[in-house]
């Protein structure tokens, strides 16, 4: 049974998703379980990590009542308000919740590239660490040095970055600072790594051909055990469907063996975010 480890379910009508066009064909319309269920079944995934897409805490209640009522999803990522160290109370009442993982800040979005270095902000990950819960890294390779510091300042707390920190394949030279970042992440923090939002990146001209350079990069770097395959569903839909993203992540594992692509596509899941077998 494979395992999902980024997907998203969300409802426009909320208007939390400050990120979402207003009017994008693909992006812009309502996704929850029975949109994806047809997919899970063609692919054999058998369970999913459902992931935050807006920065309030009504979204990640939102995200558990459905995880409550959909038996394939195994875990919820969710968020607070790490500006606030009087939400630990929320932190902690979402950790009593037995489908709750652990917390993503998008940090992709905040114009402040050295956020999350913040003082004001260093008492949630510490409470992330006193509750064993996960922190996804969402940023692109400029938040590279800035993640490195914040996973070597903290290394007892479980870290999974997000989509290989978003590899920007369509810059000139996008592969050296990128490599070099990931690889310092891979030998000196202990994080693990999804492989998953690379065909958003890539663009209309993705390919197995443009994208085998990162993914070779990551699973060398970090080895099969800290590497788990997530479909970034519905956002990958901008260039392909679920199914073809779970054949063309097969087609970049292929060289590996039967156990390291278990890893990938189901243990490495499992072991981070402590889902039941």
């Amino acid at each position: 049974m494979h395992i999902d480890a980024h997907q998203h379910f969300w409802d426009p009508a909320r208007e939390d998703y400050g990120w979402m066009p207003p009017d994008d064909p693909v992006l812009t319309r309502t996704y929850g379980p029975d949109d994806l269920r047809p997919a899970l079944a063609e692919t054999g995934v058998g369970r999913t990590v459902l992931v935050q897409a807006a920065q309030t805490v009504a979204e990640t209640e939102y995200l558990l009542k459905i995880a409550e009522a959909t038996p394939e999803v195994a875990k919820v990522v969710g968020w607070i308000d790490f500006e606030d160290p009087g939400k630990i109370d929320v932190l902690k009442r979402f950790a009593g919740h037995p489908k709750f993982a652990g917390v993503r800040p998008m940090i992709q979005d905040l114009p402040d590239d050295g956020w999350m270095l913040r003082e004001g902000v260093q008492w949630a990950y510490r409470a992330l660490i006193d509750l064993d819960l996960t922190f996804d890294c969402l940023g692109f390779p400029r938040h590279l040095d800035n993640f490195h510091t914040l996973l070597t300042r903290y290394p007892e707390m479980r870290a999974v970055i997000d989509h290989c920190m978003k590899p920007q394949f369509r810059e000139d030279g996008w592969f050296g600072r990128w490599a070099d970042g990931m690889t310092r992440l891979a030998e000196e923090t202990h994080a693990c790594c999804k492989l998953s939002g690379l065909v958003t990146e890539a663009g209309d001209n993705w390919s197995a051909d443009v994208l085998r350079p990162a993914t070779d990069h990551v699973l060398s770097e970090f080895g099969a055990v800290r590497v788990m395959w997530g479909s970034d569903w519905p956002v990958a839909r901008l260039r392909m469907e679920y199914g073809d993203w779970h054949a063309l992540a097969l087609e970049l594992t292929a060289h590996l063996t039967e156990g390291e692509q278990e890893q990938i596509f189901a243990g490495t899941a499992q072991n981070f975010y402590r889902i039941d077998g």
